[in-house]
């Protein structure tokens, strides 16, 4: 599976705006119709149809509790493909020109078309996950709000659970993941606060993906995007994943987690920036393992620096990839 032939939907809170002012910004990169919905009145949705024919919508979020309840807008986008990132760049600018802002109760979730996922690649992707989520919640700087709260980690129950009875159905994971057979799965059920959101599956059809601290940056939102089709596509591509969590060394953090994203596919110039992005916030040195040898060092041994050739070519110093080996953990 190709990370461009994933589907995704992205939600974007926003303060400081009233929802109809937000629409207007949205029509003025999508074009189309604005209309005001009302109903229900908790969420006090505007609504609007696209050139296209989609609706993007725009609504209240009662965790916005900073600001007044009328400037507080959620945006809520129809199903994109890959080919629409630009366009979603574009609405992300027009909503910060109109002059909407984040603080720091916003945030950003991304959703993932689950059509292809089945028990055995949903297991791959929470191992995926659970194995890299002290690089990826520090990349990201997930706040300890969020991560206590609305962004929970993967649990270790839930990886013990998927090793030992490794599922194969949707229907055996929705077992593990409830702790019974949930047939009737309601929007507020208390495990979709993790940061990879499995309940979505059986409740709407996507993984939700909860990470991100609000931005109105767009390469930040494209970066977004890019990583979590990447670790999907990981997740479906491969025959089992690794558990063994990894450790985190502020020393080789931002090393490590470049290598990471390399071996998810985002390699070369296509993905330059997200790597930009997704790294920034990493302590260390992105080519070295070890920092780069200082002109007092230069009896040390030689390191090489990373190669961005792909997988193929991973530096020795790298202890494995996300696929291969056993379901058991081996790697």
């Amino acid at each position: 599976m190709d990370l461009r032939r994933l589907n995704f939907g992205i939600e974007i809170e926003t303060v400081k705006r009233t929802r109809e002012r937000v629409a207007q910004a949205i029509q003025s990169v999508v074009g189309g119709q604005v209309r005001h919905i009302g109903s229900p009145g908790s969420f006090d949705p505007w609504e609007v149809t696209d050139n296209h024919g989609r609706v993007w919508k725009v609504v209240s979020d009662g965790s916005l509790i900073n600001v007044p309840v009328h400037l507080r807008a959620e945006v809520v986008s129809p199903v994109l493909s890959y080919e629409d990132i630009p366009v979603l760049q574009e609405v992300v600018r027009a909503l910060r020109a109109c002059g909407a802002k984040v603080d720091d109760r916003c945030g950003i979730h991304v959703h993932v078309d689950a059509t292809a996922f089945d028990g055995r690649t949903l297991g791959n992707l929470a191992k995926i996950v659970y194995k890299q989520e002290a690089l990826i919640l520090t990349a990201l700087g997930v706040n300890e709000t969020r991560r206590r709260s609305y962004s929970k980690p993967v649990s270790d129950d839930l990886i013990a659970q998927i090793e030992r009875r490794r599922p194969r159905t949707r229907d055996q994971l929705n077992h593990i993941w409830y702790g019974y057979h949930n047939r009737q799965p309601q929007h507020y059920d208390s495990t979709r606060y993790h940061g990879v959101n499995l309940h979505n599956v059986w409740y709407r059809g996507t993984v939700e993906f909860r990470w991100f601290e609000g931005t109105l940056h767009a390469g930040k939102v494209k970066a977004y995007v890019q990583l979590v089709l990447a670790v999907a596509a990981k997740a479906l591509n491969g025959r089992a994943a690794s558990s063994r969590k990894r450790s985190f060394d502020p020393q080789s953090a931002r090393y490590d987690f470049r290598v990471f994203l390399l071996h998810l596919g985002l390699i070369g110039d296509e993905f330059k920036t997200a790597r930009k992005h997704l790294i920034a916030a990493l302590p260390g040195d992105s080519a070295f393992k070890r920092g780069r040898v200082k002109p007092n060092e230069q009896s040390a041994p030689k390191v090489e620096p990373l190669s961005e050739a792909g997988p193929e070519t991973r530096p020795p110093a790298f202890s494995g990839g996300e696929t291969g080996g056993t379901q058991g953990g081996a790697s």
